[in-house]
């Protein structure tokens, strides 16, 4: 299997470690692949406890910009959707209590990934942003769905809209983020766990499942919402302008069009 995505288990927790630091964690096609290989893994292991994770100094710059632009308007692109799909809704669908740590930025993609799991941890130096409308894009991966949860839908529209990139206090204040940590993150990571080891942790994950059992119909009609969003949003000269003017480091001319 890919060393993109590294899984260890110990102890009734499962560790999942995105492992692409030079590219800032950025998911290319083999990564998804293999990130949906791994939580379906966790998904069927003996742990109670999920944790989400990342090397280097970003957790996720999102979605691999490559990938986006050299995906063709048919089979590629809707592979990675696909993919993407059942990552998200094998991470809300998880029998565990699943915690996301954020050292670094989460961005795009990457956050919508950290917006699935119960529990969002965040360094105090870390950095949100639900940017697609940079390139002319609308969120994906679920992304509607979870920001509408954690804040409502007129803060979440004002937030995608936006395209801000968030500080960890800020966004704490929003609701993206439970926890902002001051201190050494994998201490007070292997902190959280130990309290949720010394909890009844199997009634835990039965309320999380009651609640989720109830809005999984929402979520994949969501995600069948935003890819044929974004099918639509590639087709556009805005998105063309917007990668182009990212790759060239200059603000994009927006067209409407």
């Amino acid at each position: 299997m890919s060393n993109l995505v590294l899984l260890t288990e110990e102890d009734h927790v499962t560790t999942i470690t995105l492992n692409r630091p030079e590219q800032m964690n950025a998911l290319n096609e083999e990564m998804l692949s293999a990130l949906a290989e791994r939580l379906n893994e966790a998904f069927h292991n003996d742990s109670k406890i999920v944790v989400l994770e990342a090397n280097g100094k970003a957790f996720s710059a999102g979605g691999d910009l490559n990938m986006m632009v050299n995906s063709d308007a048919g089979g590629d692109f809707e592979n990675i959707m696909n993919t993407i799909e059942d990552i998200v809704l094998t991470l809300y669908q998880m029998p565990k209590i699943t915690i996301a740590a954020l050292k670094g930025s989460a961005a795009g993609l990457g956050l919508s990934l950290t917006l699935a799991c119960d529990y969002v941890l965040a360094k105090s130096d870390a950095k949100v942003a639900m940017n697609f409308i940079g390139i002319g894009l609308i969120p994906d991966g679920g992304g509607h769905f979870f920001m509408q949860q954690r804040i409502g839908t007129v803060r979440a529209k004002q937030i995608i809209w936006e395209g801000k990139r968030l500080e960890a206090d800020e966004a704490k204040g929003l609701g993206l983020i439970d926890f902002v940590i001051n201190s050494d993150m994998d201490q007070v990571v292997n902190q959280y766990i130990d309290k949720l080891k010394k909890s009844p942790i199997l009634a835990m994950i039965e309320s999380k499942m009651i609640y989720h059992q109830q809005t999984i119909d929402q979520l994949k009609s969501f995600l069948a919402a935003e890819t044929k969003g974004q099918t639509n949003m590639r087709q556009t000269s805005d998105h063309q302008e917007g990668v182009d003017a990212f790759l060239n480091k200059r603000h994009p001319n927006f067209t409407w069009e």
